[in-house]
């Protein structure tokens, strides 16, 4: 879908975590100035994508059209408890049936993970938003891309196309940043 621009956004530890070992986000990785930035970004979609784990939690959030990727359905279906989401499983329908069940045929979609989610996109990705916490670990967390720790997320999205551009500092107290990569011609 030409009209579609498709951008990822996750925020990693030090060592390429979005998570801890239980699956569940920190409250150490939560950064105020992240947290607006990701907000504002998914204000402006048309679209979130997310598995069924994931989910922004945010004041706007019931306001804003989904899908979720689930393997609890055949291919794609209204999801019951929320009448602006799609649930989609990809084993059977495109993202582009998904889309069009969503009502979606232009505009940006937000791609917000987990890590199966984010890998699905990989080669898709017209910009991917990867904000840091140099400053934390989280050993034996979930790692935010199918490949870490074993690469890191800037090696894993330089190898499908992306590019690094100028970080933008969001937490000057933690030296947390965001990076656009987009995608090279």
């Amino acid at each position: 879908m030409a009209d579609l621009h498709i951008e990822g956004y996750v925020i990693v530890s030090a060592d390429g975590m979005l998570a801890n070992a239980d699956r569940v986000m920190p409250d150490q990785l939560k950064f105020e100035g992240d947290k607006k930035f990701f907000a504002a970004a998914l204000d402006r979609a048309d679209l979130i994508v997310h598995g069924r784990h994931s989910h922004e939690g945010q004041p706007n959030s019931p306001r804003r059209k989904r899908i979720v990727l689930t393997r609890t359905i055949g291919a794609i279906a209204p999801d019951p408890s929320n009448p602006k989401a799609t649930l989609w499983n990809p084993a059977g329908a495109s993202f582009e049936a998904a889309c069009d069940q969503a009502g979606v045929g232009s505009g940006t979609v937000a791609i917000i993970g987990g890590p199966y989610v984010f890998g699905m996109f990989m080669d898709r990705y017209d910009t991917f938003f990867l904000s840091q916490a140099p400053r934390l670990r989280l050993p034996g967390g979930e790692p935010c891309f199918p490949g870490v720790p074993q690469q890191s997320p800037q090696h894993i999205l330089a190898s499908h196309g992306l590019r690094a551009g100028d970080a933008q500092i969001l937490d000057a107290a933690n030296d947390v940043s965001v990076t656009p990569w987009r995608r090279t011609a």
